[in-house]
């Protein structure tokens, strides 16, 4: 089995961009690239030089072998990706905005993916990996899926192996609000590193302060919180120390989606890599200060040379 740094799973779709503004019932051209939280971080993670596999289910149709080619191009392992004969693959409308939020509309009801159960998990496959990432949304989108998210976390963890967390919060995808805190925060508590953003930490604590939001999962034995504040950078605190990392100001913001994916590829690295929580933190920050200057989900993931050039030219107040 190869080795891996970083393993991730969940839900891929193809992802239909709008080639101009405007409503998508009134968009004529679209642009078809990849779509999924995780894929984005197993994407981010190739581009920096990292072993990064990525498991799942995606139909056996022409939406789930683009994606399957598309991130065999990107470097991504994806031994654990299995074709589902019965299910199809999901897929995504997102509009185009001159600022702000886009609007997307998903069309994944009964995918393959949402398929996923505990017996198509591979164990030797995993813990090839060193490091488990994971989000809120396989928990949310069906009951064996949420059954294969958690025997994947506890698998690793019983393996010794680390695991973030980004909670990734997908309301429409529950039933209540209140199932979905508790399923996350039961995954969040078995987690070594817990990535929320800072609207996501008052949801799934209460508080809305960083600091009381990060003691909430310390005190449940979370080594690291890393809590996301937008252009502000982020907070981290851990048993021994905390700090606020500021964000990397942009003069132009494209497109939002993938830029907290694209944080926790800067996170995971930096930590993987040997960095200072700061230092981590800050890569963090630089990422998902270039994933919001580019219109896909990905697209301004750097490799390592155009990051650290990214940093070095922020840093000394260069554009």
């Amino acid at each position: 089995m190869k080795k891996l740094d970083v393993v991730t799973f969940g839900e891929a779709m193809a992802m239909f961009m709008a080639n101009h503004p405007g409503s998508l019932h009134e968009v004529n051209q679209f642009t078809r690239e990849i779509a999924g939280a995780e894929t984005n971080v197993a994407i981010g993670l190739a581009r920096l030089g990292l072993g990064s596999g990525w498991a799942s289910k995606v139909g056996n149709d022409a939406f789930g072998k683009f994606i399957i080619n598309r991130l065999q191009n990107e470097n991504v392992n994806i031994d654990h990706v299995l074709l589902d004969n019965t299910y199809p693959t999901g897929f995504q409308l997102k509009s185009m905005v001159l600022e702000g939020d886009p609007e997307v509309q998903y069309f994944r009801k009964g995918s393959a993916a949402s398929h996923l159960t505990v017996e198509d998990f591979n164990e030797e496959y995993f813990t090839a990996a060193k490091h488990l990432h994971m989000t809120g949304i396989p928990l949310a989108i069906s009951t064996s899926a949420r059954a294969f998210a958690k025997h994947a976390l506890t698998t690793m963890k019983k393996n010794g192996r680390k695991v973030s967390l980004d909670p990734n919060l997908r309301p429409t995808l529950w039933a209540s609000q209140e199932e979905m805190v508790k399923e996350i925060n039961e995954a969040a508590f078995q987690a070594d590193y817990v990535l929320p953003g800072l609207a996501e930490g008052e949801i799934l604590t209460g508080f809305k302060n960083p600091r009381d939001i990060a003691s909430f999962y310390l005190d449940k034995g979370v080594e690291l919180v890393v809590i996301k504040l937008g252009p502000a950078g982020a907070f981290y605190k851990t048993a021994a120390e905390e700090g606020t990392v500021l964000g990397f100001p942009v003069e132009k913001v494209v497109d939002t989606v993938g830029a907290g994916d694209g944080f926790a590829v800067g996170v995971i690295s930096g930590l993987l890599e040997g960095l200072s929580i700061h230092d981590a933190v800050m890569r963090g920050n630089a990422i998902g200060s270039l994933a919001v200057q580019s219109p896909g989900d990905n697209d301004g993931y750097p490799t390592k040379e155009q990051l650290n050039k990214y940093i070095d030219n922020k840093l000394q107040g260069v554009n």
